[in-house]
């Protein structure tokens, strides 16, 4: 396994590879939902590229970016067991230059959920992305459904601008209670861990009534705000019943509707999602 620290290196070893590159984004602190991304990819590609960058500009101004979980030895560990080829690791500065002035911004979709809450965040997902794919030049991308929102973003990013790479779409890791895997669960302790579980526990019920042939989006929603609110260290950021390409706000449930939330365990801030099928 090659570990690269710049760009100038990477882009040098890219013009010698041959073959159809995958490529999976990261932020570090790996757990089992990144290595099934890395999975997925060593079976559709002869040699794949993994990057583990902190990404300053997606961190508002009080959010987590000095306080993000970081190992980066146990993610090389992880990542060398997966037979991984390349791990680019650049640096803040590397990636962002003192005379850095442009952004890639995607509209409309970026304004809803996530991007309500948390402004600038999608302008620093997507800019660094852009960067990441313009440096790898990957044939395929890997990205995980509980980043649902992103997922669309980027999506829409890379069809938007004509990049000549496919998107692929992971299914989320779970633990074995339910709660999808974040590299921002070390922040839980026993109590809040507890708590976070009602997460999914609202999700599954949305399914569950779906499934009883409930189709109000109204009246899902609010089943699963007074599940959540019994839970006294959660405290609700949005629950949103969307259609799955445009994310705007359903009345009435079809199949292939995105169930997603943004829920407050103690501090630390969790989403989960899933497709109503």
């Amino acid at each position: 396994m090659k570990i690269v620290d710049n760009i100038s290196e990477m882009r040098l070893l890219r013009q010698q590879i041959t073959v159809p590159v995958g490529f999976v984004p990261t932020m570090g602190y790996l757990h089992e939902g990144h290595i099934s991304l890395v999975k997925h990819a060593k079976t559709e590609n002869s040699l794949l590229v993994v990057s583990i960058f902190v990404n300053p500009t997606q961190f508002g101004p009080t959010e987590d970016f000095k306080q993000y979980p970081r190992d980066t030895q146990r993610d090389f560990s992880l990542l060398d067991r997966e037979n991984v080829d390349i791990v680019f690791m650049p640096s803040d500065e590397e990636m962002y230059p003192g005379d850095f002035t442009t952004w890639v911004e995607v509209n409309q979709i970026t304004d809803r959920l996530e991007g309500a809450s948390r402004p600038t965040h999608f302008k620093g997902v997507t800019t660094v992305v852009a960067k990441l794919f313009n440096i790898i030049q990957p044939a395929r991308a890997y990205f995980g459904q509980k980043d649902a929102q992103q997922l669309l973003v980027i999506k829409k990013m890379v069809a938007d601008l004509n990049m000549n790479l496919e998107i692929i779409t992971v299914p989320t890791m779970r633990e074995p209670d339910g709660l999808a895997m974040s590299s921002r669960n070390i922040y839980l302790n026993p109590k809040e861990h507890q708590a976070a579980l009602v997460l999914y526990q609202s999700l599954s019920l949305a399914h569950k009534l779906w499934r009883q042939g409930e189709r109000n989006a109204e009246i899902i929603r609010q089943e699963m705000e007074y599940l959540i609110k019994k839970q006294p260290l959660a405290e609700i950021n949005y629950i949103s019943i969307a259609d799955n390409n445009s994310l705007e706000e359903l009345d009435t449930v079809i199949p292939q509707t995105l169930v997603s939330l943004a829920v407050k365990i103690g501090r630390t801030r969790l989403i989960d999602n899933i497709l109503l099928k």
